[in-house]
């Protein structure tokens, strides 16, 4: 998945060739796996993807009771229970990430901008002539991004954040 997103954007880069302006905007996230809301998570499910009945209880047993504790040595916490976070490193948690922020892709091209969403970047062009626009398009879009980041409990990481 990683080569196909990193070949989506080399093609739209070649828009420099032409003469365009092209801009990356790299968002990081702090902790993003861990801080997905599962109730908003499961309300996603069923009423953007329809995910019901079985599926949905399949969902809601997968993420409800899920445990945490730190061990070092012989030592080790007390167990918390998780009420957010989906696990990373398995195929299923990257999926369930990839459907928790799939509004992102509405709210970006809102803003007539065209996102690759592979990991959390997004990419556009225009002429030199309309770089000042293109520049306020950007600025607007990625406040409205931090504001549905917030709302949806993701931590947008600014001193990573980087647009080229």
């Amino acid at each position: 998945m990683r080569i196909i997103a990193v070949l989506r954007v080399m093609s739209d880069i070649q828009a420099v060739d032409r003469g365009d302006v092209t801009a990356l905007v790299l968002l990081d996230l702090s902790a993003a796996f861990d801080t997905v809301d599962h109730k908003v998570l499961l309300h996603r499910l069923s009423e953007t993807f329809g995910v019901t009945d079985v599926a949905h209880m399949w969902f809601r047993s997968y993420l409800s009771g899920r445990t945490q504790y730190v061990r070092c040595g012989l030592s080790r916490s007390s167990t918390t229970y998780l009420v957010c976070g989906v696990p990373q490193g398995s195929v299923l948690g990257l999926v369930l990430f990839v459907l928790y922020t799939v509004d992102l892709v509405s709210l970006i091209e809102s803003h007539s901008l065209s996102p690759h969403l592979y990991a959390d970047d997004t990419h556009d062009s225009c002429s030199p002539a309309a770089v000042d626009a293109l520049s306020v398009t950007i600025s607007e879009c990625s406040a409205d991004v931090a504001s549905w980041m917030r709302s949806n409990r993701l931590q947008l990481n600014s001193d990573k954040t980087e647009v080229m």
